[in-house]
């Protein structure tokens, strides 16, 4: 059976979607298959991010038993598939049929990757509820951090398998709030570092992921390190300064190989 994966924040902007898109075709390229869900029923932007606009049939229909998940399900680009959301769909759902509707279908993926509402709302807490592990999207500053600590609460909460942090939006000024400081406080481990960089805005404007657009960038290839311990597959470094960074790890690669030991190596 495949395995889901929460990808969570409780604030909006910190590049939850993105990130959703870049991880889920990063897992895809090492050979597995991928469906990328979008819980954000009620201000979705999934299928935005992939140029998937206004589709004939979504997750809505399904959850409101008027359509099969087959029929919602979109192929891009024979890379990942994705089951959309309605911008607009008219009648009430019920988010908590998510577990039960994609159930059968984690049998036919190797990984489930499901954005969720950036709010603590029913659909966040159904997305949880179909999730076998979370992944929380966060940035460096007190506000989001504050968020962060929320959404890491609500998930042990409802036992739910915290992986770690997406550090996302970094910048690597003093203002910043440091991995230590983030870590300590939320007490959940930093398992990617994604710098700031032009190239995802570039990438979502032309409707592709980031690792398609420009895998050699710092930040497609901390999402591949990161695709790569999820599958347990460790990372090879390619260029030289990544085999420096291997001599001398820093503190993601560490919680990187302590993940990947714990759950491939035992």
């Amino acid at each position: 059976m495949g395995k889901s994966i929460g990808v969570f924040s409780l604030k909006g902007g910190v590049g939850k979607t993105s990130s959703v898109v870049a991880l889920g075709d990063a897992i895809a390229s090492l050979g597995k298959k991928v469906l990328l869900v979008d819980a954000n029923f009620s201000a979705p932007n999934l299928g935005m991010h992939l140029n998937i606009i206004n589709p004939e049939v979504t997750i809505h229909d399904v959850l409101d038993r008027v359509a099969n998940i087959s029929d919602a399900i979109y192929d891009f680009g024979e890379r990942f598939h994705v089951l959309p959301a309605s911008m607009n769909y008219p009648k009430e759902i019920n988010p908590y049929k998510l577990k039960d509707k994609l159930s059968y279908w984690k049998n036919k993926y190797d990984y489930v990757l499901i954005d969720t509402s950036p709010s603590m709302n029913d659909e966040t807490y159904a997305a949880m509820l179909a999730s076998d592990e979370l992944l929380v999207v966060t940035t460096p500053d007190v506000p989001t951090l504050g968020t962060t600590i929320k959404a890491v609460n609500m998930a042990r909460k409802r036992g739910t398998p915290i992986i770690g942090l997406i550090l996302n939006k970094v910048r690597n000024k003093n203002f910043e709030l440091s991995l230590k400081d983030i870590e300590t406080t939320s007490d959940v481990p930093v398992m990617a570092v994604i710098p700031e960089d032009i190239n995802i805005l570039k990438a979502l404007s032309k409707s592709v992921p980031l690792t398609y657009f420009k895998p050699k960038s710092e930040a497609s290839v901390e999402y591949k390190k990161l695709a790569g311990t999820l599958i347990g597959e460790a990372h090879k470094p390619k260029r030289i300064k990544d085999i420096f960074k291997k001599m001398r790890p820093d503190k993601q690669t560490l919680n990187r190989e302590i993940y990947y030991s714990r759950l491939f190596r035992d």
